[in-house]
């Protein structure tokens, strides 16, 4: 079986990988398509000591399971957990301290022609959603997490750093709530995507000191946060998407006299994102950039690491 192995921050295709043998609760599931996002990248960049397959944004199709699921495509919740500690029995099973997670914990990813998955985490892909964009279900869960961790409406001033892969769907879907909404992204030709959808996007020089009172931080770089930071009220919430292979400097001391909420967010739900993509909610197709056959693998990866690159899919099977 061929995948994309990551081992002391190398990447590299290999084709000498046995393929996975689901334990009792696990379907066995043929890849067909996955996207890389920027926790692949900082995972190569050492944000985690990963050694396996990487990538957790997919979609398959059901090899061996229960019979109403074989053939059928899906896509999968990233963390296999246990079900019996206190943190699944109440609710916050993403926190799990027994979970491995797909290509980033214990468990190897979808950059590979098999995976394996819990019954459980699998969700059929809507018969008319096209392959391409249900890859997307798992960063758009991500972005509907913010919903689920706040409300947001209409009267709300809402700032999104970065548009980029999950900036994108996170301004989409925050578009729908009628907050007053303002994106922001360094480089103009990037905009076009979310203009065209009646979303206001930014410079970073145009953004004002203290005039939002949410400002949601997805660019992964140092000068993103202080942008997001300093665009907030006192009293205000920042919402963290980025995961940093280096250290972040905050300055602690602002955030307590401002009363600042710091809200750390990722994994989401996947009914709701399946919804939104079925409906023609949330556009992602031209979020898609670059395409790589399998074999081509280590290539996709420094496309996707160039500066400004949106999505980059694999095509698996």
């Amino acid at each position: 079986m061929q995948g994309i192995w990551l081992e002391d921050g190398t990447i590299s295709l290999r084709d000498d990988l046995g393929p996975p043998e689901p334990v009792a609760g696990e379907a066995l599931v043929r890849v067909l398509c996955a996207g890389v996002c920027n926790t692949d990248l900082e995972l190569v960049r050492g944000y985690y000591p990963f050694t396996g397959v990487l990538g957790h944004e997919f979609v398959g199709e059901v090899a061996e399971g229960p019979p109403e699921l074989v053939g059928k495509r899906v896509v999968g919740e990233i963390n296999a957990t246990c079900g019996r500690c206190k943190a699944c029995q109440s609710g916050r099973s993403s926190h799990c301290p027994n979970r491995t997670v797909l290509g980033i914990v214990g468990r190897n990813g979808a950059f590979a022609e098999y995976l394996t998955l819990p019954i459980g985490n699998l969700h059929a892909v809507p018969e008319g959603l096209v392959t391409d964009a249900a890859t997307f279900t798992e960063p758009l869960a991500a972005a509907l997490e913010i919903q689920e961790q706040m409300t947001i409406g209409p009267g709300d001033r809402v700032l999104v750093a970065g548009i980029g892969k999950l900036g994108s769907l996170i301004a989409q879907t925050l578009a729908l709530t009628g907050c007053d909404l303002v994106a922001v992204n360094r480089r103009a030709e990037k905009r076009e995507h979310l203009e065209t959808r009646g979303i206001r996007v930014i410079g970073p020089d145009e953004v004002a000191s203290g005039a939002f009172d949410v400002a949601i931080e997805c660019t992964g770089n140092p000068a993103g946060f202080a942008m997001a930071r300093n665009a907030l009220r006192p009293r205000g919430t920042l919402v963290m998407k980025s995961t940093y292979a280096g250290k972040l400097e905050i300055d602690i001391s602002s955030l307590v006299v401002d009363e600042i909420t710091l809200v750390g967010s990722r994994c989401g739900p996947f009914a709701p994102a399946l919804e939104l993509l079925a409906a023609g909610k949330v556009d992602v197709e031209p979020l898609i950039e670059h395409r790589f056959p399998l074999a081509e693998g280590p290539a996709a990866f420094e496309k996707a690491a160039e500066p400004g690159v949106l999505k980059v899919l694999l095509d698996i099977a």
